[in-house]
């Protein structure tokens, strides 16, 4: 006669082995037609980051808006700078994200505003990853209210 449970090491052998098949581009982001992923430039206080944007549809909309110029850019919380774009972007597709991670680049939908995250943070309704920061994000510590400008890096 058969036994009818299965062991915790046969479970955790299923997992690895399907990990091990997963193709590789399910694990990212995937970008549109294979298409290189989108970069911006973001400028404030004479100084630049470059963040790479995620492909979806609030993503697609906020490129639409670029170049922005006439923006500001301040102090939220203690963990992030914030900005207010002209107009709402279109939310679907938005749901919870996990690897919140310090340079992630969001929008919170309830507000309107772009979020950048220098701390630690955690998924909240209405917030929606758009893309994270190539690099150093040391600028967003920056102290203080700015002009900001965001360009699409062709």
């Amino acid at each position: 006669m058969r036994s009818s449970f299965i062991t915790r090491r046969a479970v955790l052998q299923a997992a690895l082995l399907a990990a091990a098949v997963t193709p590789f581009h399910l694990t990212r982001p995937t970008h549109a037609h294979g298409a290189a992923p989108m970069k911006i430039r973001i400028s404030f206080n004479g100084q630049t980051m470059k963040a790479t944007l995620e492909d979806n549809p609030s993503v697609h909309d906020f490129a639409s808006m670029l170049p922005l110029r006439e923006l500001t850019i301040d102090n939220y919380a203690t963990n992030e700078k914030i900005s207010y774009l002209p107009r709402k972007l279109i939310v679907e597709g938005s749901g919870p994200f996990g690897n919140e991670q310090p340079g992630d680049l969001c929008y919170y939908a309830t507000w309107g505003n772009l979020a950048l995250f220098y701390a630690g943070y955690r998924w909240s309704s209405g917030l929606i990853r758009l893309g994270r920061i190539d690099g150093s994000f040391e600028l967003l510590q920056t102290r203080g209210k700015f002009p900001l400008q965001i360009d699409l890096i062709r």
